[in-house]
């Protein structure tokens, strides 16, 4: 079954308060996509750090701006991920997948396993994955936004053994790309 790396990027940590997402990034087969997240009406009053925003470099003014509405943003990540197994490097990304489904008026349409299930599954050893964390870092030194580390992901997934696995990201119709009113 094919492989997509997923990340999401969020108004917080939930250990500060009240977390929802404001990107989502998937990636496979040397290619990204990333979509904002506008705030959805039910997360109103929800959590928003500057420890956050200094890490993604989002502004909640961007997101409000540019960010397409939950129930579009989720939509186009069910298509995009229909027939693959998706994985992320942190167990809250199940989460703030959940947080999107329930704002889009859905439940969450594809689960997510944490890469250490792969790793497990694949039986690498410390060794490997320690070079395969460090090409990772070579070719995606850029971090802390979702399309970004969804690649750094997907490439440590490639370079722990996936090579041929991982799925092309299928593009998004015109309108998802172009700013919501």
């Amino acid at each position: 079954m094919p492989i997509l790396a997923i990340d999401f990027e969020a108004s917080c940590l939930p250990r500060h308060g009240r977390s929802y997402p404001i990107e989502v990034g998937l990636a496979g087969a040397g290619r990204d996509q990333s979509w904002l997240i506008r705030p959805h009406d039910d997360w109103a009053g929800w959590d928003w750090t500057a420890e956050a925003q200094a890490l993604h470099g989002l502004t909640h003014a961007q997101i409000m701006r540019e960010g397409a509405p939950a129930h579009v943003v989720l939509a186009a990540l069910a298509d995009a991920v229909a027939g693959c197994r998706v994985v992320a490097d942190s167990l809250i990304d199940s989460y703030w997948l959940e947080i999107l489904a329930r704002a889009a008026g859905r439940r969450s349409p594809f689960m997510i396993d944490h890469v250490s299930t792969l790793i497990d599954e694949w039986g690498v050893g410390e060794d490997r994955i320690a070079m395969a964390v460090a090409e990772a870092d070579l070719i995606c030194p850029a971090r802390h936004r979702a399309g970004s580390d969804a690649r750094w992901l997907a490439t440590l997934v490639e370079n722990l053994g996936g090579q041929g696995v991982m799925a092309p990201v299928a593009p998004l119709p015109a309108p998802v790309l172009m700013r919501m009113s």
